[in-house]
Protein backbone atom coordinates (compact mmCIF):
# COMPACT_ATOMS: atom_id res chain seq x y z
CA UNK A 1 0.00 0.00 0.00
CA UNK A 2 1.54 3.58 -1.13
CA UNK A 3 1.60 6.45 0.91
CA UNK A 4 0.77 10.06 0.22
CA UNK A 5 3.71 12.09 0.76
CA UNK A 6 2.13 14.27 3.59
CA UNK A 7 1.61 10.54 5.17
CA UNK A 8 4.90 9.13 4.80
CA UNK A 9 6.42 12.07 6.34
CA UNK A 10 4.11 11.89 9.51
CA UNK A 11 5.02 8.14 9.88
CA UNK A 12 8.80 9.16 9.71
CA UNK A 13 7.84 12.00 12.62
CA UNK A 14 6.37 9.16 14.57
CA UNK A 15 9.99 7.60 15.17
CA UNK A 16 11.57 10.75 15.90
CA UNK A 17 12.42 11.86 12.34
CA UNK A 18 12.47 15.94 11.33
CA UNK A 19 10.41 16.59 8.69
CA UNK A 20 9.23 20.30 7.80
CA UNK A 21 6.41 21.99 9.23
CA UNK A 22 3.75 21.69 6.41
CA UNK A 23 -0.40 22.53 5.68
CA UNK A 24 -2.48 19.75 4.26
CA UNK A 25 -4.97 21.22 1.85
CA UNK A 26 -8.65 19.67 0.10
CA UNK A 27 -9.67 23.06 -0.68
CA UNK A 28 -8.80 26.11 -1.51
CA UNK A 29 -9.17 28.16 1.70
CA UNK A 30 -7.68 31.31 1.89
CA UNK A 31 -8.48 31.67 5.84
CA UNK A 32 -7.15 28.52 6.35
CA UNK A 33 -3.85 29.37 4.53
CA UNK A 34 -3.90 33.02 6.67
CA UNK A 35 -4.21 30.72 10.03
CA UNK A 36 -2.32 27.76 9.47
CA UNK A 37 0.68 28.90 6.63
CA UNK A 38 3.85 27.88 8.52
CA UNK A 39 6.44 30.47 8.43
CA UNK A 40 8.97 30.14 5.62
CA UNK A 41 12.61 31.90 6.12
CA UNK A 42 12.56 32.21 2.54
CA UNK A 43 9.96 33.85 1.89
CA UNK A 44 8.30 31.06 -0.38
CA UNK A 45 6.62 28.08 -0.35
CA UNK A 46 6.30 24.98 -2.26
CA UNK A 47 2.69 23.83 -2.98
CA UNK A 48 2.57 19.86 -3.88
CA UNK A 49 -0.25 17.66 -5.70
CA UNK A 50 -0.43 14.38 -3.12
CA UNK A 51 -0.83 11.55 -5.55
CA UNK A 52 0.69 8.25 -5.81
CA UNK A 53 3.68 9.12 -8.49
CA UNK A 54 7.28 10.56 -8.80
CA UNK A 55 8.20 13.19 -11.32
CA UNK A 56 5.02 15.12 -9.96
CA UNK A 57 7.41 18.28 -10.26
CA UNK A 58 7.83 17.80 -14.28
CA UNK A 59 3.71 17.35 -14.43
CA UNK A 60 3.15 21.06 -12.71
CA UNK A 61 2.52 19.06 -9.53
CA UNK A 62 4.61 21.05 -7.92
CA UNK A 63 4.79 24.87 -7.15
CA UNK A 64 6.84 27.28 -5.78
CA UNK A 65 4.96 30.67 -4.43
CA UNK A 66 5.60 34.00 -3.03
CA UNK A 67 2.83 34.35 -0.74
CA UNK A 68 -0.63 33.16 1.14
CA UNK A 69 -2.47 34.52 -2.01
CA UNK A 70 -0.36 32.76 -4.57
CA UNK A 71 -0.74 29.06 -2.24
CA UNK A 72 -4.81 29.16 -2.81
CA UNK A 73 -3.93 29.77 -6.43
CA UNK A 74 -1.91 27.01 -6.68
CA UNK A 75 -4.40 25.03 -4.72
CA UNK A 76 -7.21 25.54 -6.44
CA UNK A 77 -5.36 24.83 -9.74
CA UNK A 78 -4.82 21.52 -8.66
CA UNK A 79 -7.19 20.26 -6.55
CA UNK A 80 -9.98 18.89 -8.42
CA UNK A 81 -7.73 18.01 -11.88
CA UNK A 82 -6.37 14.75 -12.61
CA UNK A 83 -2.52 14.65 -12.88
CA UNK A 84 -0.53 12.77 -15.79
CA UNK A 85 3.25 12.40 -14.99
CA UNK A 86 5.48 9.67 -17.06
CA UNK A 87 4.45 7.08 -14.42
CA UNK A 88 0.77 7.69 -14.36
CA UNK A 89 -0.46 7.01 -18.05
CA UNK A 90 -2.50 8.92 -19.62
CA UNK A 91 -5.69 8.95 -17.53
CA UNK A 92 -3.44 10.40 -14.72
CA UNK A 93 -3.92 10.75 -10.93
CA UNK A 94 -7.05 12.73 -8.81
CA UNK A 95 -5.44 15.31 -7.22
CA UNK A 96 -7.77 15.13 -3.66
CA UNK A 97 -5.21 17.71 -1.53
CA UNK A 98 -1.95 19.42 -2.10
CA UNK A 99 0.76 19.63 0.71
CA UNK A 100 2.43 23.25 1.39
CA UNK A 101 5.66 24.08 2.68
CA UNK A 102 8.28 26.40 3.40
CA UNK A 103 10.70 26.74 0.55
CA UNK A 104 14.53 25.67 1.49
CA UNK A 105 17.56 26.86 0.56
CA UNK A 106 19.11 23.41 -0.66
CA UNK A 107 22.46 23.69 -1.51
CA UNK A 108 23.01 19.92 -2.52
CA UNK A 109 20.56 16.85 -3.16
CA UNK A 110 21.06 13.03 -2.15
CA UNK A 111 19.10 10.17 -2.32
CA UNK A 112 18.55 7.72 0.83
CA UNK A 113 16.43 4.90 0.97
CA UNK A 114 15.20 1.74 2.86
CA UNK A 115 14.40 -1.61 0.90
CA UNK A 116 14.18 -5.46 0.42
CA UNK A 117 16.66 -6.82 -2.15
CA UNK A 118 15.06 -9.93 -2.77
CA UNK A 119 18.36 -11.56 -4.30
CA UNK A 120 20.38 -10.87 -1.16
CA UNK A 121 17.49 -11.69 1.22
CA UNK A 122 18.14 -8.76 2.61
CA UNK A 123 17.32 -5.14 3.98
CA UNK A 124 19.45 -2.81 2.39
CA UNK A 125 19.83 0.85 2.67
CA UNK A 126 20.45 2.73 -0.32
CA UNK A 127 22.12 5.86 -0.53
CA UNK A 128 23.71 8.31 -3.29
CA UNK A 129 25.11 12.12 -3.78
CA UNK A 130 22.74 12.17 -6.97
CA UNK A 131 19.05 12.89 -5.32
CA UNK A 132 16.51 14.29 -6.49
CA UNK A 133 16.36 12.59 -9.74
CA UNK A 134 15.44 9.20 -10.90
CA UNK A 135 17.57 6.69 -9.09
CA UNK A 136 17.29 4.30 -11.72
CA UNK A 137 18.42 6.16 -14.37
CA UNK A 138 21.39 6.97 -11.88
CA UNK A 139 22.25 3.29 -11.35
CA UNK A 140 22.13 2.36 -15.21
CA UNK A 141 24.66 5.79 -15.85
CA UNK A 142 26.33 6.51 -13.13
CA UNK A 143 26.21 3.04 -11.02
CA UNK A 144 29.70 4.12 -8.92
CA UNK A 145 27.22 7.05 -7.61
CA UNK A 146 24.76 3.83 -5.68
CA UNK A 147 26.48 2.70 -2.40
CA UNK A 148 24.50 -0.20 -0.16
CA UNK A 149 25.01 -1.35 3.11
CA UNK A 150 23.45 -4.66 3.44
CA UNK A 151 21.42 -4.88 7.18
CA UNK A 152 21.96 -8.77 9.31
CA UNK A 153 18.45 -9.23 10.31
CA UNK A 154 20.11 -10.01 13.57
CA UNK A 155 21.18 -7.13 14.64
CA UNK A 156 19.75 -4.91 12.74
CA UNK A 157 21.13 -1.86 10.38
CA UNK A 158 24.05 -1.03 12.79
CA UNK A 159 25.89 2.49 13.45
CA UNK A 160 29.17 2.34 11.39
CA UNK A 161 27.20 0.97 8.26
CA UNK A 162 25.27 4.05 8.49
CA UNK A 163 29.05 5.74 8.78
CA UNK A 164 30.29 4.49 6.18
CA UNK A 165 27.60 5.92 3.89
CA UNK A 166 27.71 9.15 5.06
CA UNK A 167 31.41 9.29 4.33
CA UNK A 168 30.43 7.69 1.27
CA UNK A 169 28.17 10.70 0.33
CA UNK A 170 30.88 13.12 1.17
CA UNK A 171 29.32 14.41 4.42
CA UNK A 172 31.66 15.97 7.38
CA UNK A 173 31.35 16.72 10.54
CA UNK A 174 27.90 16.95 12.49
CA UNK A 175 26.16 16.24 8.90
CA UNK A 176 27.70 12.91 9.60
CA UNK A 177 25.72 12.86 13.45
CA UNK A 178 23.08 14.01 11.89
CA UNK A 179 23.09 11.43 8.79
CA UNK A 180 23.79 8.34 11.30
CA UNK A 181 20.74 9.55 13.42
CA UNK A 182 18.12 9.60 10.83
CA UNK A 183 19.48 6.23 8.78
CA UNK A 184 19.07 4.02 12.22
CA UNK A 185 15.69 6.07 12.39
CA UNK A 186 14.76 4.97 9.10
CA UNK A 187 15.86 1.56 9.12
CA UNK A 188 13.48 1.44 12.73
CA UNK A 189 10.34 3.29 10.72
CA UNK A 190 11.37 0.32 7.96
CA UNK A 191 10.72 -2.80 10.37
CA UNK A 192 8.10 -1.43 12.68
CA UNK A 193 5.96 0.03 10.17
CA UNK A 194 6.16 -3.32 8.15
CA UNK A 195 7.80 -1.01 5.16
CA UNK A 196 8.43 -2.66 1.33
CA UNK A 197 9.96 0.84 0.53
CA UNK A 198 10.49 4.01 2.48
CA UNK A 199 12.62 6.34 0.22
CA UNK A 200 13.74 10.06 1.06
CA UNK A 201 14.45 12.38 -2.47
CA UNK A 202 15.68 14.43 -2.11
CA UNK A 203 17.14 14.34 1.12
CA UNK A 204 19.17 17.55 0.73
CA UNK A 205 21.39 19.96 2.66
CA UNK A 206 20.18 23.15 3.13
CA UNK A 207 21.72 26.41 3.67
CA UNK A 208 23.74 26.23 7.37
CA UNK A 209 25.00 22.48 6.23
CA UNK A 210 21.59 20.82 8.27
CA UNK A 211 20.00 17.74 6.29
CA UNK A 212 16.36 18.17 5.25
CA UNK A 213 13.82 15.72 4.30
CA UNK A 214 12.29 17.66 1.52
CA UNK A 215 9.60 14.47 -0.22
CA UNK A 216 9.10 11.06 1.28
CA UNK A 217 7.80 7.99 -0.30
CA UNK A 218 6.55 4.96 1.83
CA UNK A 219 5.01 1.79 0.60
CA UNK A 220 3.98 -0.47 2.96
CA UNK A 221 3.50 -4.54 2.69
CA UNK A 222 0.40 -5.28 1.78
CA UNK A 223 0.48 -8.66 3.81
CA UNK A 224 1.03 -7.01 6.93
CA UNK A 225 -2.09 -5.06 6.58
CA UNK A 226 -3.33 -6.26 10.07
CA UNK A 227 -0.36 -5.41 11.59
CA UNK A 228 -0.85 -1.76 10.37
CA UNK A 229 -4.58 -1.03 10.24
CA UNK A 230 -4.43 2.07 11.43
CA UNK A 231 -2.17 2.76 8.00
CA UNK A 232 -4.29 0.82 6.65
CA UNK A 233 -7.46 2.46 7.18
CA UNK A 234 -5.65 5.63 5.58
CA UNK A 235 -5.46 4.46 2.07
CA UNK A 236 -6.36 6.56 -0.97
CA UNK A 237 -8.26 3.80 -2.99
CA UNK A 238 -8.76 6.23 -5.62
CA UNK A 239 -4.91 6.20 -6.46
CA UNK A 240 -5.49 2.86 -7.20
CA UNK A 241 -6.16 0.99 -10.52
CA UNK A 242 -10.08 0.22 -10.07
CA UNK A 243 -9.76 -3.94 -11.10
CA UNK A 244 -6.49 -4.19 -8.98
CA UNK A 245 -9.00 -2.51 -5.63
CA UNK A 246 -11.46 -4.85 -6.76
CA UNK A 247 -8.92 -7.57 -6.33
CA UNK A 248 -7.90 -7.30 -3.30
CA UNK A 249 -11.39 -7.12 -2.03
CA UNK A 250 -11.93 -10.43 -3.48
CA UNK A 251 -8.48 -11.98 -2.04
CA UNK A 252 -7.73 -12.27 -5.41
CA UNK A 253 -3.52 -11.11 -6.86
CA UNK A 254 -4.12 -9.15 -9.81
CA UNK A 255 -1.84 -6.59 -11.39
CA UNK A 256 -3.19 -4.87 -14.90
CA UNK A 257 -0.43 -5.14 -17.88
CA UNK A 258 -0.75 -3.72 -21.37
CA UNK A 259 -1.35 -6.62 -23.48
CA UNK A 260 -4.24 -8.64 -25.16
CA UNK A 261 -4.58 -11.90 -23.52
CA UNK A 262 -5.84 -12.38 -20.12
CA UNK A 263 -3.99 -14.87 -17.89
CA UNK A 264 -5.93 -17.16 -14.64
CA UNK A 265 -3.65 -19.08 -12.67
CA UNK A 266 -3.57 -20.74 -9.33
CA UNK A 267 0.03 -19.57 -8.11
CA UNK A 268 2.60 -16.78 -8.63
CA UNK A 269 5.08 -18.21 -9.45
CA UNK A 270 3.32 -20.47 -12.22
CA UNK A 271 1.88 -17.05 -13.14
CA UNK A 272 4.93 -15.62 -14.40
CA UNK A 273 6.02 -18.94 -16.10
CA UNK A 274 2.35 -18.85 -17.83
CA UNK A 275 3.24 -14.92 -18.98
CA UNK A 276 6.52 -15.56 -20.08
CA UNK A 277 5.10 -18.29 -22.36
CA UNK A 278 2.46 -16.22 -23.56
CA UNK A 279 5.30 -13.52 -25.04
CA UNK A 280 7.37 -16.83 -26.15
CA UNK A 281 4.45 -17.85 -28.33
CA UNK A 282 4.61 -13.69 -29.58
CA UNK A 283 1.64 -12.66 -27.41
CA UNK A 284 1.38 -9.87 -24.76
CA UNK A 285 -0.28 -10.64 -21.28
CA UNK A 286 -3.10 -8.11 -20.27
CA UNK A 287 -2.99 -9.06 -16.69
CA UNK A 288 -1.36 -11.35 -13.51
CA UNK A 289 -3.85 -12.89 -11.76
CA UNK A 290 -3.35 -15.59 -9.10
CA UNK A 291 -6.43 -16.70 -8.22
CA UNK A 292 -4.73 -18.97 -5.07
CA UNK A 293 -4.06 -22.47 -4.71
CA UNK A 294 -7.10 -23.30 -2.36
CA UNK A 295 -9.11 -21.20 -5.12
CA UNK A 296 -13.11 -21.89 -5.17
CA UNK A 297 -16.02 -21.13 -7.95
CA UNK A 298 -16.95 -17.90 -6.42
CA UNK A 299 -13.18 -16.46 -6.99
CA UNK A 300 -12.62 -18.05 -10.19
CA UNK A 301 -16.37 -15.77 -11.07
CA UNK A 302 -15.32 -13.29 -9.84
CA UNK A 303 -11.92 -13.39 -11.82
CA UNK A 304 -13.58 -14.21 -14.77
CA UNK A 305 -15.77 -10.48 -14.01
CA UNK A 306 -12.37 -8.55 -13.81
CA UNK A 307 -10.85 -10.34 -16.40
CA UNK A 308 -13.73 -9.16 -18.45
CA UNK A 309 -14.05 -5.45 -17.71
CA UNK A 310 -10.60 -4.95 -19.30
CA UNK A 311 -11.67 -3.68 -23.46
CA UNK A 312 -8.41 -5.00 -24.68
CA UNK A 313 -9.00 -8.18 -23.38
CA UNK A 314 -8.96 -10.50 -26.88
CA UNK A 315 -8.33 -14.22 -25.38
CA UNK A 316 -8.14 -15.43 -21.75
CA UNK A 317 -5.90 -18.54 -20.62
CA UNK A 318 -6.56 -20.32 -17.33
CA UNK A 319 -3.86 -22.48 -16.42
CA UNK A 320 -4.46 -24.09 -13.19
CA UNK A 321 -2.73 -26.87 -10.87
CA UNK A 322 -4.36 -28.92 -8.74
CA UNK A 323 -2.80 -30.03 -6.33
CA UNK A 324 -4.62 -28.28 -3.31
CA UNK A 325 -7.79 -28.29 -5.03
CA UNK A 326 -9.03 -31.34 -7.63
CA UNK A 327 -9.11 -30.15 -11.26
CA UNK A 328 -12.70 -31.59 -11.36
CA UNK A 329 -13.95 -28.96 -8.75
CA UNK A 330 -12.23 -26.56 -10.54
CA UNK A 331 -13.53 -27.36 -14.00
CA UNK A 332 -17.13 -26.68 -12.38
CA UNK A 333 -16.20 -23.74 -10.99
CA UNK A 334 -15.20 -22.77 -14.89
CA UNK A 335 -17.82 -23.55 -16.46
CA UNK A 336 -20.26 -22.00 -13.47
CA UNK A 337 -18.42 -18.54 -14.28
CA UNK A 338 -18.67 -19.23 -17.60
CA UNK A 339 -22.23 -19.15 -17.60
CA UNK A 340 -22.87 -16.41 -15.30
CA UNK A 341 -20.95 -13.74 -16.62
CA UNK A 342 -21.84 -14.93 -20.12
CA UNK A 343 -18.37 -15.61 -21.27
CA UNK A 344 -17.88 -14.55 -25.08
CA UNK A 345 -14.20 -14.09 -25.26
CA UNK A 346 -12.60 -17.33 -26.63
CA UNK A 347 -10.81 -19.04 -23.84
CA UNK A 348 -8.24 -21.89 -23.64
CA UNK A 349 -8.21 -23.67 -20.04
CA UNK A 350 -5.16 -25.65 -19.21
CA UNK A 351 -5.62 -28.18 -16.89
CA UNK A 352 -2.93 -30.42 -14.86
CA UNK A 353 -2.81 -32.72 -11.94
CA UNK A 354 -5.32 -34.52 -9.51
CA UNK A 355 -8.32 -35.40 -11.77
CA UNK A 356 -7.00 -32.97 -14.27
CA UNK A 357 -8.84 -35.23 -17.18
CA UNK A 358 -12.06 -35.67 -15.96
CA UNK A 359 -11.35 -31.32 -15.61
CA UNK A 360 -10.68 -31.44 -19.42
CA UNK A 361 -13.73 -34.11 -20.24
CA UNK A 362 -16.44 -31.96 -18.58
CA UNK A 363 -14.97 -28.52 -20.33
CA UNK A 364 -15.02 -30.09 -23.99
CA UNK A 365 -18.59 -31.56 -23.03
CA UNK A 366 -19.56 -28.52 -22.00
CA UNK A 367 -20.60 -26.73 -25.25
CA UNK A 368 -19.20 -23.77 -24.14
CA UNK A 369 -16.57 -22.12 -26.28
CA UNK A 370 -13.93 -23.60 -24.10
CA UNK A 371 -10.70 -25.34 -25.57
CA UNK A 372 -8.90 -27.58 -23.27
CA UNK A 373 -5.53 -28.46 -22.87
CA UNK A 374 -3.12 -30.33 -21.39
CA UNK A 375 0.09 -28.61 -22.62
CA UNK A 376 1.13 -25.57 -21.13
CA UNK A 377 3.34 -24.41 -24.31
CA UNK A 378 0.62 -25.24 -26.86
CA UNK A 379 -1.63 -23.50 -24.47
CA UNK A 380 0.03 -20.59 -25.07
CA UNK A 381 0.40 -20.98 -28.45
CA UNK A 382 -3.19 -21.67 -28.72
CA UNK A 383 -4.23 -19.00 -26.67
CA UNK A 384 -2.09 -16.64 -28.97
CA UNK A 385 -3.85 -17.66 -32.07
CA UNK A 386 -7.25 -17.19 -30.56
CA UNK A 387 -6.49 -13.78 -29.89
CA UNK A 388 -4.84 -12.79 -32.80
CA UNK A 389 -8.11 -14.26 -34.92
CA UNK A 390 -10.12 -12.09 -32.75
CA UNK A 391 -8.22 -8.76 -33.39
CA UNK A 392 -8.80 -10.10 -37.13
CA UNK A 393 -12.26 -10.54 -37.12
CA UNK A 394 -12.81 -6.86 -35.61
CA UNK A 395 -11.02 -4.96 -38.67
Amino acid sequence: MNLHEYQAKSLLSEVGIDVPPNLLLKQASAKQVATALPSSETGRWVVKAQVHSGARGKAGGVRLVASGDEVVEAADALIGTRLVTGQTGPAGLPVDAVLVEPAAKIEHEYYLAVTVDRALQRVVMIASPQGGMDIEAVAASHPEAIFRAVVNPTVGLAAYQARDLAFALGLEGPQVKAFVGLALKLYRAFVERDAALIEINPLARVEGGDLAVVDAKVSLDDNAGYRQADWWQQRDVAQEDPAERKAIDHGLNYVSLDGNIACMVNGAGLAMATMDLIQHAGGMPANFLDVGGGTSAAKVTEAFKLILENPRVEAILVNIFGGIVRCDLIAEGILEAAREVALDVPTVVRLAGTNAEQGRRMLAESGLALTAEDDLAAAAGRAVELANKSREAAR
